[in-house]
């Protein structure tokens, strides 16, 4: 006679852990991102009072010793409907999609209409007056060079008799 296979509670808890390869709360966020596409997908656009929220543009952001590079994805978007600011280490892009006339009955959309805004603090102070912004194919690239104070500096290290030192 064969006897059940018994399992004790723990072995549940441990899966579970396991399976965690990533943060519980980017899970989390990846849900509610789903859920809100789910809903704009049934309720054919965005909710009522969702436009006043601003929506944010995928972004990558890079750091070289003299600068930070910022590319925000705007297709479809031209050059002056886009605003871009610097305060200090903060920089803000805005904006405004306007929504497309379309002749016919429209059955489905996905693409993002609406006031956009991308925000970000930089990690050190930025030099202002040299930030430059370009747009091409839909991609606003943004260059951010670094204030003197904290590029990096190499400092050459002499022989103590030659400096005068002891």
């Amino acid at each position: 006679m064969s006897m059940p296979v018994r399992r004790t509670r723990n072995e549940g808890a441990l899966e579970r852990q396991r399976g965690w390869a990533r943060s519980p709360l980017a899970e989390f966020d990846d849900l509610l991102n789903q859920m809100g596409g789910l809903l704009e997908s049934t309720v054919g656009g965005t909710m009522p009072g969702a436009a006043l929220a601003a929506w944010t543009p995928s972004a990558d952001v890079s750091e070289t010793d003299e600068s930070y590079h910022v590319q925000i994805e705007l297709p479809g978007v031209s050059r002056q409907d886009v605003d871009v600011e610097v305060s200090g280490p903060e920089l803000a892009v805005s904006g405004e999609i306007e929504e497309r006339e379309s002749k016919g009955v429209l059955r489905r959309t996905t693409r993002r209409t609406g006031r956009f805004e991308y925000r970000m603090r930089l990690p050190s102070e930025v030099n202002t007056e040299g930030v430059k912004a370009s747009m091409s194919d839909g991609v606003l690239s943004i260059d951010v060079p670094k204030a003197e104070t904290t590029k990096l500096r190499h400092i050459e290290i002499t022989e103590a008799g030659e400096s005068g030192g002891r």
